[in-house]
């Protein structure tokens, strides 16, 4: 959360993670709404997610829904609505902090969102009873809070490479003198942590099945432990090179005491780490770059802690070193603070001469005869443009 004083703040839309009492009740308790807002439920990602979600999730005319009891009754919401009380909170929190109400906010997305995914980002503020100035790109948010003290060194190639705990985003920049133009983007809004964490939980729930023959799919509770129990070890893997999981009464009074290694979880993840350079091969290419073009390698999200990660893209640069000068998780927020208060006027030296030049991440265009989509804007085209085709009926 990007706080400024009696200005509009930013937020940079995460999780609807339960804490503390997930483990407890995990069929009521929501987390992921990222992966589902403004996608539909026949799609295969989210169909996919289903099997790894304590709670149920049901179409409705094609939407997803989630569906929990409370108080007894069965309740349904939105993914909107389910982010909209993130939102919420977030304002509770920041008008505790500045003492004022808040109405206006600057919110980011990944940069891969496409149109649908940005529009019910957007609702959400709404349903939080937020004024949404403008919705910003992850990674150049990221660049933003990296460029901002940057001025005066000259033309500069970054490249933002953001991995977070369920999207990811490689971004191209050209910075220089207050100017951050985007250049080429590229992603996958299906992969991050929650997928390192799944790769986790599987390899225990058949260690489990070996050593004990019993199936903790069948037991949400068991598995939402499991699961905590994963993400713990997995941040303890990129600080030391073995984790221990204890788990009383897991399953049918059984306690579960084992441990991994980092060799055995990044084995685990060897596909899905490494498919996170097709995405820098792709900017790059879009950029009409070199990788020795590249002056800064900028590290933004949690999951670019895991040392595995950090190891293949420094390889990837012949040995480069990676820019870890940043907070990776405040990043984003930071940029967008900033964001908010070039568009409240803020005079101040720092921001006033800053100029954003983004891009649109996916080809638009429109279906004409035999389903064939006719491109009006290429992806990577600078934004705002305007194009017009005439087309017979």
């Amino acid at each position: 959360l990007g706080g400024i004083t009696n200005k509009p703040f930013s937020i940079s839309e995460g999780y609807i993670a339960g804490c503390g009492t997930v483990a407890m009740n995990p069929n009521n308790t929501i987390f992921d709404a990222k992966r589902l807002i403004g996608r539909k439920f026949e799609d295969a990602t989210v169909q996919a997610d289903m099997k790894h979600w304590p709670f149920e999730v049901i179409s409705d005319g094609g939407k997803p829904k989630i569906r929990v009891s409370y108080k007894g009754e069965a309740k349904t919401f939105y993914p909107e609505e389910v982010s909209s009380m993130v939102l919420t909170k977030m304002k509770e929190t920041a008008e505790a902090y500045l003492g004022k109400t808040v109405t206006n906010a600057v919110i980011t997305v990944p940069a891969y969102f496409n149109d649908s995914q940005r529009q019910a980002t957007k609702d959400s503020g709404a349903i939080a009873g937020l004024n949404v100035l403008r919705i910003i790109n992850e990674p150049t948010a990221a660049a933003i809070a990296y460029g901002l003290d940057k001025k005066g060194s000259g033309e500069r190639n970054v490249l933002i490479f953001d991995l977070g705990g369920g999207t990811f985003d490689v971004s191209i920049l050209t910075i220089e003198d207050g100017i951050f133009e985007v250049k080429s983007t590229a992603g996958d809004t299906h992969l991050g942590g929650e997928d390192f964490d799944n790769r986790m939980v599987n390899h225990f729930v058949q260690e489990f099945k070996r050593k004990y023959k019993k199936d903790l799919t069948q037991n949400k509770r068991a598995l939402r432990r499991l699961r905590t129990a994963c993400e713990r070890a997995k941040r303890t893997l990129s600080s030391s090179t073995q984790a221990s999981i204890e788990i009383d009464s897991l399953y049918e009074g059984i306690d579960f005491y084992t441990s991994i290694t980092r060799a055995r979880f990044e084995e685990l993840n060897a596909d899905l780490f490494r498919s996170t350079m097709e995405p820098v091969e792709k900017s790059l290419r879009d950029a009409k770059m070199d990788k020795g073009q590249i002056h800064d390698i900028v590290l933004v999200g949690g999951s670019t802690r895991i040392p595995k990660v950090q190891k293949l893209l420094q390889d990837f640069f012949n040995g480069k070193e990676l820019n870890k000068s940043i907070n990776p998780d405040e990043a984003v927020a930071y940029g967008a603070a900033v964001q908010a208060a070039i568009l409240h006027g803020d005079k101040s030296e720092e921001v006033q001469d800053l100029l954003l030049l983004d891009v649109t991440p996916l080809s638009l265009g429109i279906e004409t005869a035999g389903g064939v989509m006719t491109v009006l804007i290429k992806r990577n085209t600078t934004i705002p443009t305007k194009q017009t085709q005439t087309f017979t009926t």
